[in-house]
């Protein structure tokens, strides 16, 4: 993996992973990640702040992600940055971050 384009993330999924087949056998899975920081503001106060990123992976990792990785389940995560648009029913353009995970780490306990 080129070191240009590289993500590494640790944090808990915000939901169950969302599997879809291709017809060329392929696997692709998709699941929300949220990742939190936390830093004290000039009042003195602890602030939290909670990141959301969409990650997508595809054959033996999607397996991974299906097979062993549920809602709240801590992971970490190795992939790079991808940037996607389409046109919505509506036909406003949308635009989706995501990131393309090449490597899982599963964390926590079961």
């Amino acid at each position: 993996m080129s070191l240009r384009n590289k993500v590494t993330l640790i944090g808990y999924t915000g939901k169950e992973v969302e599997m879809m087949s291709f017809e060329s056998g392929n696997v692709k899975a998709s699941v929300s990640l949220a990742t939190s920081d936390h830093y004290t503001n000039a009042k003195g106060e602890k602030v939290e702040e909670t990141q959301w990123h969409n990650l997508v992976a595809f054959g033996k990792t999607a397996e991974i992600f299906q097979k062993y990785v549920t809602k709240g389940k801590e992971i970490a995560v190795e992939g790079k940055l991808t940037y996607r648009s389409y046109d919505d029913k509506d036909g406003v353009k949308r635009y989706i971050t995501e990131i393309r995970v090449d490597e899982i780490l599963l964390l926590g306990s079961k």
